[in-house]
């Protein structure tokens, strides 16, 4: 998840709601005079004026009055939340807000159904939004931001891999195909790794490493990674690509025949990688085999690095 999206600041009004969902509270405020449930927080009652609001706590248990699904980000910063379910709900205190919905597939969601809320964390600070879901799903799992504190996965089973030996030329050209491997592992690019790289690398300048001025001037709406660094993080995906080439006494990367970043990685984006093989050739130091390498924003279909990685096998 980026950690270069736009968040609510709070006001002296509002503060208390944002206060309250880092306690995994919902706090609106209701009028002591006329009993009036008010939302968007304010100083003052909206039907009979009085300047006498108290903050109260409540379920947060709602119906849905409307929804959209959106699938292209506004910022790229949310292109790994696409597609978005932004919706307008009615709290049982009679109250609208904007939100999103969450945990559901667009086929389970209609107007009137019944949601409950879910206090989800944004950042390393606790600080939490509060989202929608539907009244069977887990809460509690959708309130953990993505990236932290989460056990590590099981490594799933891999499936046999295919020996090839190098003087089988047949079986080296079968490799070659438009078909691309399962998606690797996934990596988070948050800004703490850009910075470390604009250090290593030199390459310190403000679309990379200054967070506020990219929110103001840059075209992507914030930081991104350098192409660099998201191309040297594809040596940390681990993909399965189905064969094992065997009988050779060395291996080089031998460079790229083609390397293009068409799309940005906002900072904090997630993204993995897969791989085919594009071509195989024999030349004077030994056998060259062409691997694409796409590495993609999780979610997004447009690869961020294409990568033709040249393997010399001799």
């Amino acid at each position: 998840m980026s950690n270069n999206k736009p968040m609510p600041v709070p006001t002296e009004i509002s503060a208390p709601f944002w206060e309250g969902l880092k306690a995994e509270r919902v706090l609106i405020q209701q009028c002591n005079p006329c009993g009036q449930w008010v939302f968007y927080p304010r100083r003052h009652c909206p039907v009979c004026l009085a300047h006498d609001l108290s903050w109260r706590e409540v379920s947060g248990e709602a119906t849905l009055y409307s929804f959209t699904v959106t699938r292209i980000p506004t910022l790229p910063d949310f292109a790994d939340e696409m597609p978005q379910m932004l919706a307008v709900v009615e709290l049982d205190q009679g109250v609208r807000m904007n939100t999103n919905l969450v945990g559901l597939e667009a086929s389970e969601v209609s107007i009137g159904m019944r949601l409950r809320p879910v206090f989800a964390e944004v950042d390393a600070q606790g600080n939490r939004l509060l989202r929608f879901t539907g009244v069977d799903k887990d809460a509690a799992g959708l309130r953990q931001r993505p990236g932290v504190e989460q056990p590590a996965p099981v490594e799933p089973a891999r499936a046999a891999v295919r020996q090839i030996a190098l003087s089988d030329d047949a079986a080296l050209q079968g490799l070659v195909s438009e078909t691309f491997s399962p998606w690797s592992n996934q990596v988070i690019v948050d800004q703490a790794l850009i910075d470390a790289f604009a250090q290593l690398s030199g390459d310190d300048y403000w679309i990379h490493t200054d967070p506020e001025r990219a929110r103001k001037q840059s075209p992507f709406g914030g930081t991104i990674a350098h192409g660099a660094l998201v191309q040297i993080l594809q040596s940390r995906m681990q993909l399965n690509l189905g064969y094992e080439i065997t009988g050779f006494s060395n291996m080089v990367n031998y460079g790229s025949d083609r390397l293009r970043f068409p799309s940005p990685v906002p900072a904090g984006a997630t993204i993995h990688a897969r791989a085919r093989v594009k071509k195989v050739e024999k030349v004077k130091s030994g056998t060259q085999l062409t691997l694409e390498l796409n590495t993609h924003v999780l979610g997004n279909e447009r690869p961020s690095v294409i990568n033709e990685l040249v393997i010399l096998y001799m």
